[in-house]
């Protein structure tokens, strides 16, 4: 929104947004002592940092930086400055230095040890009140103020208008809309002039062709291998945990992938994925382990035997899949129906047919181009004093972490850049 008539000597931030990019913004800010106003469209803060880690909040993970960017899509370079600024350790310290205790655990996760999101929480809110940061809750942002190409403060849904020296938009993505992410930063930063890489769920659950994920709903499967492919590429995953829903498959290993896996169904690939149920064994020690179930179990059944080495409920479906009768006694398996149930162990194949809605994903894919914001400020190329920060900017990784500590790092080089501008 162009304004021709502006208060320019009012030396106010203003942070619109909430969440955990926010927050940090709104915190770094008033530690450097400027005023600040933490503008937030809903009723409290941080409705989906709440969420987070399944209500436990894996606020970041320990490894080494450049494991850490790794882990992300694509755009992880534009990361290095927030990084080099605020990185994992100085979160940690952050939250341990304000009394909340910290724990590492598999895979480098970082949770606090109440497993509460709720009380990562409190500490922002916390820091808040200490820096003296105003809150104003209730209050959607319409529009940013623009002056000569310079923001200078933000119109709210109500038609009042806050005008202030700097803007940090931190609005989120599109996921998860309840929690108040519906897009409403991009829309402002597209009307300035800003282009939005297209937005598609990150870290999402996948939909399967077959009926198998119906039957075995609520079942995780521990400990195996995931392989995804097109027909031409690969992508193989770490051994982990994969989830059965009525729909399709969820859980860390398929979330983590899903990225790909949208990007190839959306160019019309075919795409499958095949299980590799024990990773640990190969086909000669699963044949083994076989023949020696059948020589001293040659009464019993082959559903029986496979309950030992499958999920109960997984095991008719199994069989059926194989083409063996479940009653069928082990000692009239054939060799072409064992090495059938070998392969399926190995690869147990299922047809990827689409993946849920943004609205439904873990996390937002795209949003603000990084061409239009400098990664060592985190302010907009096109607008003076106008930044940006967390999951609306173009930027996303796996589960684990990573994601929270690129809203808290880019939220705090914000915060700081917007006190120096």
């Amino acid at each position: 929104m162009k304004c021709a008539n502006m208060k320019l000597n009012i030396k106010k931030i203003i942070v619109v947004g909430g969440g955990p990019a926010g927050m940090m913004t709104a915190i770094r800010a008033g530690q450097l002592g400027r005023t600040v106003v933490l503008i937030e469209k809903n009723q409290v803060l941080g409705k989906k940092l709440l969420l987070s880690g399944k209500g436990r909040c894996n606020i970041t993970n320990a490894c080494e930086l450049d494991s850490f960017l790794d882990r992300f899509s694509g755009n992880a370079q534009f990361l290095r400055s927030a990084f080099h600024l605020f990185f994992n350790t100085e979160l940690i310290d952050f939250f341990e230095q304000r009394g909340l205790k910290l724990k590492t655990e598999r895979q480098q996760r970082v949770f606090p040890v109440t497993d509460s999101a709720d009380s990562v929480l409190k500490v922002l809110e916390k820091e808040l009140h200490k820096n003296k940061v105003e809150i104003i809750y209730n209050s959607p942002v319409r529009d940013v103020i623009v002056h000569e190409a310079r923001a200078g403060g933000v119109v709210l849904a109500d038609g009042g208008s806050i005008y202030g020296d700097s803007v940090i938009l931190t609005t989120g993505g599109v996921s998860f809309p309840a929690t108040g992410s519906t897009g409403d930063g991009m829309d402002m930063a597209q009307r300035l002039g800003h282009k939005i890489i297209a937005l598609q769920p990150g870290l999402v659950p996948l939909k399967i062709r077959q009926n198998y994920p119906e039957l075995w709903e609520g079942i995780t499967l521990k400990n195996i291998r995931l392989n995804f492919s097109d027909s031409k590429k690969q992508i193989l995953s770490e051994i982990g945990e994969l989830l059965f829903t009525g729909f399709g498959i969820s859980g860390p290993l398929v979330l983590s992938l899903s990225g790909q896996i949208v990007n190839w169904l959306n160019e019309g690939k075919d795409v499958f994925v095949e299980i590799d149920l024990k990773p640990a064994l190969s086909k000669e020690q699963i044949n083994e382990r076989f023949l020696r179930e059948f020589k001293t179990n040659t009464k019993k059944s082959i559903r029986s035997i496979l309950k030992n080495m499958l999920p109960q409920r997984m095991v008719d479906v199994f069989l059926s899949i194989a083409g063996i009768e479940p009653k069928k006694q082990v000692s009239q398996i054939t060799q072409k129906e064992r090495m059938g149930m070998i392969s399926l162990f190995k690869g147990l194949r299922l047809d990827i047919s689409g993946y849920l809605p943004v609205e439904k994903a873990m996390i937002t894919r795209g949003g603000v181009s990084l061409k239009d914001i400098n990664p060592r400020t985190m302010e907009s190329r096109i607008i003076k004093g106008l930044y940006f920060a967390g999951e609306m900017i173009d930027v996303d990784a796996d589960t684990g972490g990573f994601n929270l500590q690129a809203a808290f790092s880019t939220g705090y080089l914000a915060g700081e850049s917007a006190v120096n501008d």
